[in-house]
């Protein structure tokens, strides 16, 4: 062996003693979680329920930081440029991470270039409810009362672009309707006028309605995920009408690209171990939260096949954020 190669190896071999070690000692300093919403939202209810049990199992707290604006994409690019070493990380969305590239005519980040994916965490179907006025049961009287009115009923969602407008226009290209989208600011005033009966539908997210299905206050016609939600058990899916139906709005942790597999490998088993607590799991639950589980790599390929997904549907039906 040369001096040339007896150099290159004890740098690779200093270098992978290095990556265990950091996989090892990690974290050794606080670590900060940059949520995309506004606190009281669903990121931040998964960020608090987590970070008592970060500091518990590291020693290190867990410092969650809200950088709210643009459709989430502030915090997603602040992220996208933090030093890839572990300790600034995202809770970003399907909406920062397979919506927005489609949705925004600018986008300063890639969800595929600029991330390294560390552990996918939950998902909250959408429920599709309809008021008491409509007569329509399930999903299959629903999409032979739409195929007959021809255009003549109308959802409302929480705003143009969002992940509940989306399911929607999925659920219309693959049961061949045609609805009438009524757009509002936020999911309250969308529910309150589901409530007062001036939509005659609702696509929103499970949290934001589940008393009000329960209560009987709106009849729950199905929900969007790929099984039915703990949260309303009896409603049965879109799958099991339309089989391949999926649109939920999916949560997960990334970092910057680049960092060290040791440090994604650590931190995927952390929040894994942390996602599996079954008070942590109660809690979601209540909200309509279903934990999930992936690999960096599993999660990786998920946000890849995510994103010419929602590209269609969003060229198909000319949806832009607001």
């Amino acid at each position: 062996m040369n001096r040339r190669q007896l150099v290159a190896a004890l740098t690779t071999l200093l270098a992978t003693q290095g990556a265990a070690a950091q996989g090892e000692g990690f974290p050794s300093r606080p670590v900060h979680l940059l949520l995309p919403f506004s606190p009281g939202g669903t990121t931040d209810i998964m960020a608090r329920t987590m970070s008592a049990k970060f500091q518990q199992e590291t020693g290190q707290p867990l410092v969650i930081d809200y950088k709210p604006g643009a459709g989430g994409m502030i915090a997603t690019e602040m992220v996208a440029r933090a030093p890839a070493d572990g300790y600034t990380l995202l809770l970003g969305s399907s909406a920062q991470l397979a919506l927005n590239p489609s949705l925004y005519a600018t986008v300063r980040y890639d969800p595929v270039k600029d991330f390294a994916p560390v552990a996918l965490l939950g998902a909250t179907p959408n429920v599709l409810l309809a008021h008491p006025s409509l007569p329509v049961a399930s999903l299959k009287d629903l999409i032979a009362l739409a195929k007959s009115q021809g255009g003549r009923i109308n959802f409302a969602s929480p705003g143009a672009g969002s992940t509940a407008h989306l399911a929607a226009e999925l659920l219309k290209m693959q049961a061949g309707i045609d609805l009438v989208h009524v757009p509002y600011r936020g999911a309250g005033p969308a529910v309150m006028d589901a409530l007062g009966g001036q939509v005659q539908l609702i696509f929103v997210a499970i949290p934001s309605i589940v008393n009000h299905a329960k209560q009987g206050r709106l009849r729950a016609i199905a929900v969007s995920g790929s099984h039915r939600s703990e949260a309303l058990p009896d409603v049965p899916t879109i799958a099991e009408t339309l089989p391949g139906f999926e649109a939920s709005a999916w949560y997960g942790i990334v970092a910057p690209a680049g960092t060290p597999a040791a440090a994604l490998g650590r931190l995927n088993s952390l929040f894994k171990k942390i996602t599996e607590a079954a008070d942590l799991r109660a809690a979601w639950a209540l909200q309509g939260i279903d934990p999930l589980e992936a690999t960096p790599a599993q999660f990786a390929d998920y946000i890849r096949s995510e994103l010419p997904k929602w590209r269609a549907v969003i060229q198909r039906s000319g949806a832009k954020a607001d």
